[in-house]
């Protein structure tokens, strides 16, 4: 008989946590929900949780769209790759936290492989619609203000999907409470153990 995916025991989420044995790092779309799923999924285990976004920020001393705006998507990248890797740090049980990741950092061929090496992706997905109504309440998308968000974000899913398709574990979220959606990747993570 399958469990409510609603609800996981404390003994459940404790037997799977001592399970994991190196960061969890969320990957997929602007919007789709990986910090506010990721916190959420932090607290349940009780693992730090680290926005990789916001640690970019703070090492370049400025927003990220400001830093798109002077250097450039790839000077960007490559400063998120090093970030990334510091975070991640060697894989280990000790590096256990829970990282949300921006929406193309999994794109790039270097922090991918970083990320399959070191830690367990999971591919947090949604459809386009759950996304532009998401991302419409914020204005910090640089990728966004070149045109129809509805057509970037149809494109840029698709030509990101072969990439996050990578990662071994994929959740599908949607207009469920954020904690249902942490509980589906506790499961999907205990199977994938």
């Amino acid at each position: 008989m399958e469990q409510d995916t609603a609800t996981l025991s404390l003994t459940e989420i404790g037997r799977i946590a001592r399970r994991i044995d190196r960061p969890l790092v969320l990957v997929g779309m602007m919007g789709v929900g990986k910090t506010t799923v990721g916190k959420k999924l932090s607290a349940m285990l009780h693992f730090p949780f680290v926005d990789a976004d916001e640690e970019i920020e703070r090492a370049a001393h400025m927003p990220i769209p400001e830093i798109f705006a002077t250097y450039g998507e790839p000077y960007f990248r490559d400063g998120e790759r090093r970030v990334i890797g510091r975070l991640v740090g060697n894989g280990r049980f000790t590096d256990r936290k829970v990282l949300s990741t921006g929406g193309g950092a999994f794109c790039d061929e270097a922090t991918r492989a970083l990320l399959l090496e070191k830690g367990i992706a999971i591919w947090l997905d949604c459809d386009v619609e759950t996304l532009v109504e998401r991302v419409g309440r914020k204005d910090n998308r640089p990728l966004l203000k070149t045109g129809d968000p509805r057509e970037i974000l149809t494109r840029l899913k698709e030509e990101r999907a072969p990439f996050y398709s990578q990662a071994p574990i994929h959740v599908v979220s949607g207009a469920q409470p954020h904690h249902v959606t942490a509980t589906k990747i506790l499961k999907a993570i205990d199977q994938w153990l």
